[in-house]
């Protein structure tokens, strides 16, 4: 029995799994055990059983029949995202669920695996470089066509994770550093653009030059220098042209301090409940902040606030550690497997976990703007949990043929 597990299941990625889901109910358990949403408990544990399932099922798929279905699960996603916009229910201002019966499915969440598997069947090809102009343009329209449909729901937190996810498989897959660059900087300078003039120009400035620096066709540069500046100038615009609640939310990123009772509400008491904890925390249950339901729908985006309140720095710290151990070896994976389209795969799903780990965690100690990015296997939600489960299934999967070709 333990030579079986050790052939066919990577322990580390199984045991870090499985404790973070452990985690993740006790502080859901937590979170709503005084905010009369008992059931939201009861929902959890069965999505928790639900991706096991799944989860264990996938790990023993063939891995040929895994990378067959490829392109044609990608497919299907992005026709589930076009119906989601069509028929989908309006939860928070987006347009992103299907309603069954008392649970709701969040398309754009498997979306993300399946833009991962079809990158990975692409880039793996032997006739394929990201050295080459096709090799990019094909690169981002797989990536930027599922990203389009979600942006239309809108769903702004759901479309950073592919920004991850999509610089890590470029990366790996040898793109130059100007390729590199190019995708980053657009970003960098919206952001700085929102950070005020000053910030604005700093940023045009040191990627004008590293641009300058690596580029690799002088007319090229231009375009992207260009690009760059053009999105920092139109983020104004842009901003003017948002709803007032994601106004809010990009306000209250910029100064949580400014509305306490209002946007920055749920962000200061974040803060709070964290860094209340002290080292050992004020006891499971005893929470002040989670127990007097001070952050509503606290078992949603702000679940770290529970290990951090009630179990302190130490509580905070073993669900980093797990999840520190759970990349770490998905990026290990990664390099062991013979497989070029195992290999991609890897990268891309360590990075779409990675991202919303950084992405969740930032939102919760306010270093970040609240843009809906669940916590893996700790927010409360099926979509998310399932997809979760999913990725480490294929991890396993992986890990299990990690010597085929």
């Amino acid at each position: 029995m333990i030579e079986f597990l050790k052939r066919h299941f990577d322990l580390q990625i199984g045991v870090s799994t499985l404790l973070l889901a452990l985690i993740g109910l006790v502080s859901v358990y937590s979170a709503t055990y005084d905010a009369r949403a008992s059931e939201i408990f009861f929902k959890q544990l069965t999505w928790i059983l639900a991706g096991t399932a799944v989860m264990l099922v996938i790990a023993f798929l063939p891995f040929r029949f895994m990378q067959s279905i490829s392109y044609p699960t990608y497919l299907l996603s992005i026709l589930m995202l076009v119906i989601v916009l069509l028929l989908g229910k309006t939860v928070s201002g987006s347009t992103s669920w299907f309603n069954l019966g008392s649970f709701r499915i969040q398309p754009s969440e498997f979306a993300k695996i399946t833009t991962v598997l079809a990158l990975a069947s692409y880039l793996s090809r032997s006739d394929v470089s990201l050295r080459s102009r096709r090799g990019l343009i094909m690169t981002a329209g797989i990536v930027l066509l599922p990203v389009a449909l979600i942006m239309m729901q809108p769903d702004f937190g759901t479309a950073v994770i592919y920004g991850g996810m999509s610089f890590a498989m470029l990366y790996w897959g040898g793109a130059s550093r100007f390729t590199l660059i190019a995708v980053v900087a657009p970003f960098a300078a919206a952001l700085a653009a929102l950070l005020g003039t000053t910030a604005f120009l700093i940023v045009i400035a040191v990627f004008g030059v590293l641009i300058y620096v690596t580029r690799e066709h002088l007319l090229v540069a231009a375009v992207v220098f260009s690009l760059m500046v053009l999105i920092g100038i139109s983020v104004q615009f842009i901003y003017d042209g948002l709803r007032p609640y994601q106004q809010k939310r990009i306000d209250t990123f910029l100064d949580p301090g400014a509305d306490p009772l209002g946007a920055g509400y749920n962000i200061l008491q974040s803060k709070v409940a964290i860094g209340s904890g002290g080292l050992i925390g004020k006891g499971y249950l005893h929470g002040s902040q989670t127990q007097l339901n001070f952050i509503p729908e606290q078992w949603t985006d702000f679940i770290f606030c529970v290990p951090g309140e009630e179990f302190g720095f130490l509580g905070a710290a073993t669900v980093l550690f797990l999840f520190t151990v759970l990349l770490a070896r998905g990026i290990t994976l990664s390099a062991m497997v013979k497989s070029r389209y195992g290999s991609y795969v890897a990268v891309g799903l360590s990075a779409i976990l990675a991202t919303h780990v950084f992405v969740n965690i930032g939102m919760a100690l306010g270093l970040f703007p609240v843009i809906g990015v669940p916590l893996p296997f700790l927010s409360y939600g099926g979509s998310a949990l399932l997809t979760s489960m999913t990725i480490v299934g294929i991890l396993m999967n992986l890990y299990t043929n990690r010597k085929e070709y």
